[in-house]
């Protein structure tokens, strides 16, 4: 990371002080910067550059170290210190594997169970979603996907599903955007997300189901294939 204080991409870094804990907005800025890829697969995390592209003290830069690396985003290296995470192919198909089983499971539920207006409430975050798409933002892209299975997994109405998830969620908010930037994707995660919706919206558990798995699988295929690719090219 030498250097990444004076890149122009990095400025955006420095914290502004509201109502929200200075704690939390300096983990939320270092996340975003990892999920963005701001700061790339293997970096280092110098403390002393991350206080000068945060503005705050060595305390709070270390206190969300500590967490990231908690989330699976930081990995503290012997003799190198805090760096970025990568994750390995390995890794990546076994959080597909959970995924695909959990949210299939979390698509038959919430066919099955969700309020009318809970499945409104799913639309409405989808159609948040498709215009994500329109702008063609890879960032609020992400973002409205990320909204979009926060609705999903309370509507499924089991709390196991949703906290397994949750826990897994730094790496799988950064495998989605490993996969969205694989070229063609983002249409056809478009249709699979309408999918989804069509199928729950029918309350039909095993369509939903069917969708849910779906979407996982081919999510999937694209992060392998990105992160097979940056392994031939020596970016991971």
């Amino acid at each position: 990371m030498v250097g990444k204080a004076e890149e122009p991409e990095l400025s955006s870094l420095r914290v502004k002080r509201t109502n929200i804990t200075l704690r939390q907005q300096v983990l939320d800025v270092l996340r975003n910067a990892i999920l963005e890829f701001r700061f790339k697969p293997g970096d280092r995390l110098i403390e002393r550059e991350l206080c000068e592209l945060t503005g705050v003290s060595r305390t709070s830069v270390r206190e969300a170290l500590r967490h990231l690396e908690s989330e699976g985003l930081v990995h503290n290296v012997p003799n190198k210190g805090p760096t970025v995470a990568t994750v390995t192919l390995e890794e990546a198909q076994q959080i597909y594997e959970v995924r695909e089983a959990l949210e299939g499971l979390a698509g038959r539920l919430f066919a099955t169970r969700a309020t009318d207006r809970e499945i409104e409430r799913l639309r409405n975050a989808n159609e948040r979603l498709e215009k994500a798409f329109e702008v063609g933002d890879v960032r609020g892209i992400v973002a409205e996907t990320t909204h979009f299975y926060e609705v999903f997994l309370e509507g499924c109405g089991n709390n196991l599903i949703r906290d397994t998830i949750r826990s897994l969620n730094a790496r799988i908010v950064y495998l989605r955007a490993t996969s969205m930037s694989r070229p063609g994707r983002s249409p056809g995660s478009l249709g699979e997300m309408r999918r989804i919706v069509e199928a729950i919206g029918k309350r039909a558990p095993d369509a939903a189901e069917e969708a849910c798995k779906d979407h996982v699988r081919r999510a999937c295929n694209a992060a392998l294939e990105v992160l097979r690719q940056r392994r031939i090219d020596g970016v991971n």
